[in-house]
């Protein structure tokens, strides 16, 4: 034990000036096939007379209005504009715990806005885009970097080859102030992965196998067992009913065999197939570890009583990976753990998943990394930084740099944040609590955007940890407005 194929688009909306009402009562489409061509959909008015002309843009024409920027939009300097729709927006306001737009600090919403805002123009009907599929760099009005890209069949990407890439929705839309590109997410400045991946020596992985694994499927079928299915299907369905599905696994923790302290915990899903609508698919524990995949059904399934354990956000991938590490250092389990897979309420998502029985994916998997507990941190490098009122200024690792592990093993938890700002990694608000890492601050990841209102000193206080066990306590960075 340890210790139907569809191509985005450019296709006519506007014939000409005659049909231009006809813009203001439609909805943005969802796919559209690629047709080359010299008009590339011209819109004949600016962006922001395009975006208040869309019921699903309102989210965005609001926000314009919130952070005073509508001269962006509707100027004559030409941009490419990243267009997030309303289900970006409602996406972002849920994640980040607002109620509405309104409730968006300002400077926040204005940074949000200016990333979303490309200096120059790129068409993805462009020679130099269609030559090659290789990302681009990009600077953007908050003075980071986007990358633009697309996929051989010519679907634009934002931020390729990083951490984080979305897909563009609807692409090449032309207003008479330069291109637009309308996008599902709320999307943000990812810097290329480093040594993000880079194997530390001094771990060691440990993995187990589900004893049992099957779905169970509500309606018609809640009497019905699917044990020798290859595959474990979710779905969450509005009101329930005959598709309402969720996965079930249980793992006995007594299968790992290796010695040392568990640093990270994870459980890694082969996808089958999944709508990948960017909702929630959450993990919990259930409270009966009795059952086995021949015999459990929907009827005497034994749900769970508490919160969510893990989630994730679905998306085009080979894998879903949950993180377990703090379920499983608060926990600590020693033996059966019976664990149930269900998506967002009414997200009407389907997700299938590989069960220990596929042939030709890989089984469930609970990855166990471990460490020796015996390593050392330093604090190399302590330096506080001066930032403007209202101003922006992006953390690096001049500012604050710890050794003595790879940079993505050192995780920083904030234990104080200053009251005159905000810290952001990507498009999240960080609090007391939330964590980031020495590879965030090498990649330029963090920022901070002071609030325009207060000045003078205050500190961010922070504890940093490896992933061996290591710690270093009362870290104080100071920050300066001027």
């Amino acid at each position: 034990m340890f210790m139907k194929k569809t191509k985005n688009t450019i296709t006519k909306i506007l014939l000409g000036v005659g049909i231009l009402g006809s813009l203001y009562s439609c909805e943005i489409q969802e796919n559209f096939e690629y047709i080359p061509g010299p008009d590339n959909s011209k819109l004949t008015v600016d962006a922001l007379t395009y975006i208040s002309g869309n019921d699903s843009l309102s989210y965005l024409k609001e926000a314009v209005g919130l952070a005073g920027m509508e001269s962006f939009y509707a100027g004559n300097k030409e941009y490419t504009f990243i267009a997030p729709n309303n289900q970006a927006f409602r996406a972002y306001l849920k994640d980040n715990g607002y109620a509405t737009l309104n409730e968006i600090p300002q400077p926040i919403l204005k940074n949000m806005l200016k990333y979303h805002i490309v200096n120059g123009l790129v068409n993805f009907n462009d020679p130099a885009l269609s030559s090659s599929n290789k990302p681009i760099a990009y600077a953007t009005e908050n003075g980071q970097t986007m990358y633009l890209s697309h996929s051989s069949t010519f679907v634009g990407i934002i931020n390729e080859g990083t951490n984080r890439q979305w897909q563009i929705r609807t692409s090449n839309l032309i207003p008479t102030n330069g291109v637009m590109h309308v996008t599902n997410f709320i999307t943000f400045y990812s810097a290329p992965t480093g040594d993000a991946n880079a194997v530390n020596p001094n771990l060691l992985l440990d993995t187990i196998f589900p004893k049992h694994d099957s779905y169970i499927n509500g309606g018609i079928d809640s009497d019905k067992n699917f044990g020798t299915n290859n595959l474990m299907k979710v779905k969450n369905v509005e009101g329930d009913g005959d598709y309402d599905r969720k996965a079930v696994m249980m793992f006995d923790f007594k299968d790992f065999k290796k010695q040392g302290v568990v640093t990270d915990m994870r459980l890694q899903l082969s996808v089958s197939f999944t709508h990948a609508k960017g909702v929630d698919l959450n993990l919990f524990e259930t409270p009966n570890t009795t059952w086995s995949e021949s015999s459990i059904k929907f009827n005497n399934m034994v749900f769970a009583t508490g919160p969510r354990i893990a989630t994730i956000k679905t998306s085009k991938v080979s894998f879903f990976n949950f993180d377990l590490t703090d379920y499983y250092k608060s926990r600590n389990p020693e033996g059966l753990v019976s664990l149930m897979l269900d998506g967002q309420a009414g997200s009407d998502e389907t997700d299938e998943i590989a069960t220990k029985e596929h042939t030709t994916l890989l089984p469930p998997m609970l990855i166990a990394t471990l460490a020796s507990g015996d390593s050392e941190l330093k604090l190399e490098k302590i330096s506080p930084f001066l930032v403007d009122k209202g101003g922006v200024y992006v953390l690096s690792k001049d500012n604050l740099q710890v050794s003595g592990a790879t940079a993505a093993d050192i995780i920083y938890t904030i234990e104080q944040v200053p009251t005159f700002g905000w810290l952001l990694k990507g498009a999240d608000v960080l609090k007391g609590g939330s964590k980031f890492s020495q590879l965030d601050l090498d990649l330029k990841n963090i920022l901070f955007i002071q609030d325009g209102e207060n000045v003078g000193s205050q500190s961010l206080l922070l504890t940093a940890r490896d992933k061996a066990g290591a710690i270093l306590e009362n870290i104080e960075l100071k920050i300066s407005v001027k």
